[in-house]
């Protein structure tokens, strides 16, 4: 009795190409491994084969039955971002395009640790503070320079 359902041609076929053609090691590994599963093979011949724990057959198992080979897919390395980017790149030239006057402070030029504070209070339903050098990266991306007014 097959461990997973059956897989039409095609689909195995686009499989195998793109476990040959991905950069993805681990993505192509666990490919490899649903075919070999399909063929007949049990759990523990495709983790030894493999290299890999039948725990990590078990749960490739599960990713493919529930998402298919989407599910498969390597995830993108590192956390998530905590800050909404994109939201953030708009508000800095609006920003920048006032004083600081305008603002309620007294100074006449926008440093980093100023936006940074203003940024910080204009988003406050965020509790992490948003650090000035990410201020300063983003500002290059926005193309919003500190001194013009």
């Amino acid at each position: 009795m097959p461990i997973i359902a059956a897989i039409p041609d095609e689909e195995r076929l686009l499989m195998r190409k793109e476990a040959q053609q991905t950069l993805d090691k681990n993505y192509a590994r666990r490919l490899i491994a649903i075919l070999m599963l399909h063929q007949g093979m049990t759990v523990t011949d495709v983790a030894r084969i493999l290299c890999a724990a039948r725990s990590s057959v078990g749960r490739w198992i599960n990713w493919f039955t529930l998402h298919g080979v989407e599910g498969l897919k390597s995830l993108k390395a590192g956390r998530a971002q905590r800050w909404p980017v994109a939201d953030i790149l708009k508000l800095l030239p609006l920003l920048v395009q006032r004083s600081p006057q305008d603002f309620g402070w007294l100074r006449s030029c926008w440093s980093t640790e100023l936006l940074a504070r203003i940024v910080n209070q204009l988003l406050t339903w965020f509790s992490i503070p948003l650090p000035c050098t990410d201020i300063s990266k983003w500002q290059v991306l926005s193309g919003a320079g500190l001194h013009q007014r």
